[in-house]
């Protein structure tokens, strides 16, 4: 485990020196869905922080106890997100980068400020415009993260993409660069463990490496 994560680190080194850039400002967000708790404790133990989970309840098996030993960890939901789960998520995850819909932001809205937490918060948008795939179309993010400011009272932070399997993703990654720098947001969630690089290059901030670390699970991660 402290082997592949330190193998990681060095890509994505190499990577951000290769675009010019200081390694400091990408995030390497370990996906550690599907993996149990005595699983992912190797990852703590080798010095890990930032993990990814996809699902609400998964995550809320298995991180509250890891937290109270690691309080310094931080918790990514990077699957989607029903408004059902909006409370359990606001409480559990320091970040939620899948806000996509108008129903998602309204129910993150009336959580926070009930809870009083405000995890970071990414749009995600499906530069590939595929029907099966969550996230809001490229010409309409922009004023998506307007109006979860205007009418939700919510801080967007940035945005993530998930490109289309079967395409180049270096065109996927340019244009959420290009958006994140039209809506304002800092931060860029893109690259996974097969184009994290490619994603580093254009400006990346946090990348979801799963299986380079954990190894293969029953779906890419």
């Amino acid at each position: 485990m402290a082997d592949n994560l330190a193998a990681i680190r060095a890509r994505i080194d190499r990577a951000a020196r290769t675009a010019g850039r200081d390694a400091a400002g990408v995030t390497l967000v370990a996906v550690s869905k599907t993996f149990g708790a005595d699983e992912i404790r190797p990852a703590l133990e080798a010095g890990q922080r930032v993990f990814g989970e996809n699902r609400v309840q998964e995550a809320m098996a298995k991180w509250p106890a890891l937290k109270e030993e690691f309080p310094d960890i931080e918790l990514h939901l990077i699957g989607p997100l029903q408004s059902n789960k909006a409370k359990e998520a606001v409480a559990l995850f320091d970040v939620i980068e899948t806000v996509d819909r108008e129903k998602i932001a309204a129910a993150l809205g009336a959580e926070i400020e009930k809870q009083g937490r405000r995890p970071r918060l990414l749009v995600q948008v499906n530069t590939g415009e595929e029907p099966q795939k969550a996230g809001i179309p490229p010409r309409e993010a922009v004023a998506f993260v307007a109006r979860c400011r205007a009418e939700h009272g919510l801080e967007i932070a940035g945005l993530m993409c998930i490109p289309p399997a079967d395409e180049d993703p270096a065109p996927h990654f340019a244009l959420l660069d290009e958006l994140a720098r039209e809506a304002g947001v800092p931060w860029r969630s893109m690259g996974m463990s097969g184009d994290f690089e490619i994603a580093v290059s254009q400006g990346a901030t946090h990348v979801r490496v799963g299986n380079a670390i954990f190894g293969h699970r029953d779906y890419p991660a």
